[in-house]
């Protein structure tokens, strides 16, 4: 791990408004993949970061993560440079966050093993911008740990990403974004 993404999590940890009696469940490796992958671009847009941060709290139900758009990997280095100097322009706003809760916690069991499913809601930050965002969210609880996958689309002009005309049959108007990882309790 990276010095920033240390005091990334740090400072997540450090900000997050929970009781300090509180339950929480965290990982600093989360996986991220980002697809921007239009249906005639004749190459995949898409990348991978596994260093996202993800902290659940058990009583409340809130849910907050972060994570750096430069640790985005692309299989292309050309792609991974436009992604970070010309779309997300990660020098000017480095990081992505949601900041949100379980909006139907009971149905969660945090301490017994089992597949559970339950809308997320919140704000997601990216580019500089937040807009409200729900989705489905799988929590699979086993062995002491909570593994927590979502899926959701996003517009990329809504967050003020704007892709060059020269580019725009290639990049998708939205985007599919995928999250998951997997939990321990915070001691």
């Amino acid at each position: 791990m990276t010095i920033i993404q240390k005091l990334t999590a740090l400072f997540l940890l450090a900000t997050l408004p929970f009781g300090l009696s509180a339950q929480r469940w965290f990982t600093r490796d989360a996986k991220v993949y980002f697809d921007a992958t239009s249906a005639s671009s004749p190459e995949r847009i898409e990348a991978t970061t596994k260093s996202g941060t993800l902290v659940v709290e058990q009583t409340t139900g809130r849910l907050e993560t972060s994570i750096l758009i430069k640790g985005f990997q692309f299989d292309k280095a050309l792609m991974q440079e436009h992604f970070n100097e010309n779309y997300l322009e990660s020098g000017k706003f480095p990081k992505a966050t949601f900041k949100g809760k379980i909006d139907d916690l009971s149905k969660v069991k945090f301490d017994q093993d089992g597949n559970y499913t339950a809308t997320v809601s919140g704000d997601l930050t990216l580019h500089g911008v937040t807009k409200a965002v729900s989705t489905p969210a799988t929590f699979t609880v086993k062995s002491g740990k909570i593994t927590v996958a979502a899926n959701f689309k996003t517009v990329l002009a809504d967050y003020g990403v704007s892709v060059p005309s020269l580019v725009a049959d290639k990049l998708a108007r939205e985007a599919k974004i995928t999250i998951g990882g997997t939990l321990e309790k915070m001691k």
